[in-house]
């Protein structure tokens, strides 16, 4: 949902992107260094200290935010960042569910790694049935939208972090919440692929 509201931040990616491009450093290099910082995440989160890997990962979410933001300022957009920029994003996404197969996660109606599989399941597919739409010239514009767009599945991501300072049930109900919209998101995105009514 909220890739279809990329516009509602296009003043903030402005300002954003004006003042990140007075330091020399290229998009690619950013998002590069947002890799860094969710390596640094997923450490903290094997340790099972909560609050460092939110800070750090809200610095790696920040840093891929930034990256378009200042190649569209310096108008530096490029094909090869794109294509950089959105597969850093799965592993971004990726290294975070790497970590919590690490936490003592309670079973809830099946073990924790098995929802942590559906929700990168969901994302990947996700993902998948919206470049081999394009791929297979199915459509003509980009598959969006549907139930848990990435920016949302960041959120909830940011969010189960936050819940398992308290709780680690409760992240685990975010964490079936996610497996079962992101895959029911793939599922939309197939639907309008296939122009199914």
């Amino acid at each position: 949902m909220l890739d279809q509201k990329r516009d509602s931040f296009k003043g903030l990616g402005t300002k954003v992107g004006r003042f990140f491009s007075n330091f020399p450093i290229t998009p690619n290099q950013i998002t590069l260094l947002a890799f860094l910082f969710v390596f640094i995440a997923f450490y903290f989160l094997v340790k099972q200290n909560f609050l460092l890997t939110i800070i750090f990962f809200l610095i790696a979410g920040f840093l891929d935010f930034i990256d378009g933001a200042v190649a569209r300022h310096r108008h530096d957009s490029t094909l090869e960042g794109a294509y950089i920029d959105t597969i850093a994003d799965r592993y971004i996404e990726g290294i975070l569910l790497l970590g919590m197969l690490f936490l003592p996660l309670p079973a809830v109606l099946f073990p924790s790694y098995v929802w942590i599989f559906l929700v990168l399941f969901g994302s990947i597919v996700t993902t998948y049935a919206k470049a081999a739409a394009k791929e297979k010239d199915l459509v003509k514009q980009e598959i969006k939208g549907g139930l848990l767009s990435r920016g949302e599945r960041i959120i909830l991501l940011l969010l189960s972090l936050i819940l398992g300072i308290f709780n680690l049930k409760w992240m685990v109900y975010i964490l079936i919440f996610m497996a079962v919209l992101t895959n029911i998101t793939a599922f939309q995105r197939i639907r309008l692929a296939l122009k199914i009514d």
